[in-house]
């Protein structure tokens, strides 16, 4: 409650900059995957245009044995057109997870785990991958600090699968700051 009250200047402000520069709505919100499978919305600030052209419609995944270990959801290759200008700027740092602290506040997610993945691909978990939804999902987590969205699946679950085995506050507060400097960095960023 404290974060998104230290935040509401800065909520404002990206609100109203989406609507200057792509309208309504504001937010986007997605279903993920959180703690021991339970499955909740994730809200965003929306970075992309508004678009009925059906090219937002989900991707089928259909692996039998797992998510492939090269399985990279998004590249920071290349150049999206679907993404605003505004979107480009909340992207790059990070200031899209930013309505996140209502997940959090809600009890969905914590500011530190692993990402929580869209349903889609947790539904192709073999049993090793699903031992990251073991924590409740986090804002930032160990394999963002270490690769952000530029690593592959298998490397990803790796680092997942560290931070759920070595959770605590020394861990928690590494991944925080780490976040902090990638954020004011734009590393990583799609």
């Amino acid at each position: 409650m404290v974060a998104l009250i230290l935040l509401s200047p800065i909520l404002l402000i990206i609100s109203l900059l989406i609507i200057l520069d792509d309208g309504f709505p504001v937010f986007f919100k997605q279903k993920r995957t959180g703690l021991n499978g339970s499955t909740f919305y994730i809200y965003k600030f929306r970075s992309m245009k508004v678009t009925n052209n059906g090219s937002n419609q989900k991707k089928v995944y259909d692996w039998k044995n797992g998510v492939p270990d090269d399985f990279i959801f998004k590249s920071t290759q290349g150049f999206d057109p679907n993404v605003t200008k505004i979107g480009r700027f909340i992207r790059k740092y990070s200031l899209d997870e930013l309505p996140q602290f209502i997940n959090v506040l809600k009890g969905e997610m914590s500011i530190i785990g692993p990402r929580p993945e869209i349903t889609e691909i947790t539904d192709c978990y073999n049993e090793y991958q699903k031992q990251r939804l073991l924590v409740k999902p986090g804002i930032t987590g160990w394999a963002q600090v270490n690769g952000r969205s530029e690593i592959p699946h298998g490397e990803k679950i790796k680092y997942d699968l560290y931070y759920v085995a070595n959770q605590g506050f020394a861990l928690d507060m590494k991944i925080f700051f780490k976040t902090i400097v990638q954020a004011l960095f734009g590393k990583g960023a799609i």
